[in-house]
């Protein structure tokens, strides 16, 4: 893979890490719904923008906008509210370590899904340990009986299921011009998540400009652009060398979280994320590779 095709995996996984601490901004004057109907509208628009620009057509089949809605829902409209969600009761930081396990949980949904990868022993092992990390990481909510920070943890874990979901039933979607299927999506997102705020948060209020500015981040920057971007290296690069950036994207939210929010990040969390980082590495057998010697 070129040095080129690594920085931008890196500077995507960069991004995402940074769409915790936006999140944590956000949640100071807005609800956690807000922040999702918020974030995919300004990502719709801004991929919408690129869609005309480079003078795309939209699919003929209906059926292919019930699959844009079910994965606008899915990946987008619900973990994006429940990742602020969290934030009110973990630092940004740890929901990002948290969101790490979206392999580990894509593992486990493809093994029962019909047609999916079935786990070989590598995966399973990776996916045990993944989750001893993330036990690790909620230990200090068991031992001081957090009830917050256990539904936070939840929370953040059914995101990344919603991710595993939509990343098996995805493949509906093969042959669809990417940026289609980005610009779809989120708009369908947008239009469920926009009356569900309103109906349960009521009118958003921005007074300040941090919070403008974190909006036009995390909708051009960590979705659009980020969005586009993944879409377009994917077929180059591949789906295993791409999930490099899942190590960069909470290593990101974590300096960012205590860089830019001073935010405290207990020795036991630091295990808990290395725990996680081993669970991924026994995932797609690096672990393993480094051990095998090469024949001379």
């Amino acid at each position: 893979m070129a040095l080129r095709d690594w920085l931008l995996i890196i500077l995507i996984g960069a991004i995402w890490g940074c769409s915790f601490l936006f999140n944590a901004v956000l949640i100071r004057e807005l609800g956690p719904i807000w922040v999702s109907a918020l974030r995919v509208s300004i990502g719709a628009l801004g991929c919408w923008a690129y869609f005309v620009a480079t003078r795309r057509s939209l699919p003929r089949e209906p059926v292919r906008y019930f699959q844009f809605f079910v994965l606008g829902v899915l990946n987008y409209a619900i973990p994006f509210a429940l990742f602020p969600m969290a934030e009110h009761d973990l630092p940004s930081g740890l929901v990002g370590v948290i969101n790490a396990l979206t392999p580990l949980m894509t593992v486990m949904v493809s093994h029962v899904w019909p047609g999916g990868e079935k786990a070989t022993l590598n995966k399973s092992a990776g996916v045990l340990v993944g989750f001893v990390g993330a036990a690790i990481l909620a230990s200090p909510s068991l031992g001081g009986g957090s009830s917050s920070q256990l539904w936070a943890i939840a929370a953040c874990l059914l995101a990344t299921l919603c991710y595993a979901f939509t990343l098996n039933y995805a493949r509906r979607l093969k042959g669809i011009d990417p940026t289609t299927i980005a610009a779809c999506s989120l708009t369908a997102a947008a239009i469920v998540s926009a009356p569900v705020a309103l109906a349960f948060e009521g009118l958003p209020q921005i007074t300040r400009l941090e919070t403008w500015g974190a909006l036009l981040g995390i909708g051009l920057l960590s979705s659009s652009f980020a969005f586009l971007l993944m879409y377009r290296m994917l077929p180059r690069v591949g789906a295993t060398n791409f999930s490099i950036n899942t190590f960069i994207t909470p290593i990101s939210a974590i300096l960012l979280g205590v860089l830019v929010l001073h935010e405290r990040f207990e020795t036991v969390h630091m295990i808990g994320m290395a725990v996680i980082f081993a669970g991924l590495l026994l995932l797609d057998g690096r672990i393993l590779k480094l051990g095998r010697r090469q024949p001379a």
